[in-house]
């Protein structure tokens, strides 16, 4: 399960809250908190572990923080690997908290089989979510801190929007919650439940974790690629083709492939 959302919607909060109800029903849980480094330093704070002190000492939680090391998508580029570890681990249910998104930070949903989006009041409207791809992604919309002015307003907004959206088969509830205070959590693990049993019961959820897999092989190769230009861009070579386009003797295209001519095939 995958849980999003714009900073400070109480993401961490909201998913130490569920480990609790999880662990109510005497589930093995692995949680996996992505925190951003930082464009200038390259470090992490690692914090969100800070809010799920609650569980530090239950044996049956394995919290790990991961920073995403300049990663685009909201997630560490070793979150699918870390998943297969705490499944192998016996983890019956893994949680991802993503950094907070932005407008195109949406990459948890094809890393999860349920991706929770999480908004609070005054977030917004409707066509912001549109905007940042919220609605696309969504399993399930979670207003957090919904004792406070305004959501009912979200919740009107996110329906709203819901019923223009093409939905197919499963339209996302809009669950209301306090994570804090612990109200509307037993609606959330409800909702969630759901899901599950739609995607088992209409074969998607084992169409999601094939499609996982073809992204993350794919994901892979450019990884790899990347890692194979980089080392392209160093030596005599790639110096003398910058000194010919910097002469205006050459155009970039050209030194370009003239730097990949030994990786062609043909």
């Amino acid at each position: 399960m995958g849980l999003t959302g714009a900073p400070g919607a109480g993401k961490s909060t909201l998913t130490g809250a569920l480990v609790a109800v999880m662990r109510q029903h005497e589930l093995e849980v692995g949680v996996l908190a992505i925190d951003p480094s930082s464009p200038f330093s390259g470090g992490a704070i690692l914090g969100d572990r800070v809010r799920m002190q609650d569980h530090a000492l239950d044996r049956s939680v394995f919290i790990r923080s991961m920073a995403t090391r300049g990663h685009l998508g909201g997630l560490a580029l070793a979150t699918p690997e870390a998943v297969r570890v705490l499944e192998a681990s016996g983890r019956e249910w893994v949680l991802i908290e993503t950094v907070g998104v932005g407008q195109v930070e949406v990459e948890v949903a094809g890393a999860a089989d349920t991706t929770v989006v999480v908004v609070n009041p005054g977030w917004g409207d409707a066509v912001q979510a549109n905007k940042a791809g919220l609605m696309e992604i969504a399993d399930l919309f979670v207003i957090n801190k919904a004792d406070r002015p305004g959501a009912d307003d979200t919740r009107r907004d996110l329906d709203q929007m819901l019923d223009l959206s093409s939905l197919g088969d499963w339209r996302p509830p809009v669950v209301a919650t306090s994570a804090v205070t612990g109200t509307g959590l037993d609606d959330v693990w409800a909702a969630i439940g759901e899901h599950r049993s739609y995607l088992e019961s209409s074969g998607r959820l084992e169409s999601r974790r094939a499609d996982r897999v073809s992204e993350e092989l794919a994901h892979i190769l450019r990884e790899r690629l990347e890692d194979r230009a980089r080392h392209l861009a160093e030596g005599q070579e790639f110096e003398s083709l910058r000194a010919e386009v910097v002469a205006r003797r050459l155009d970039p295209w050209s030194a370009t492939d003239q730097l990949l001519a030994p990786l062609d095939p043909a």
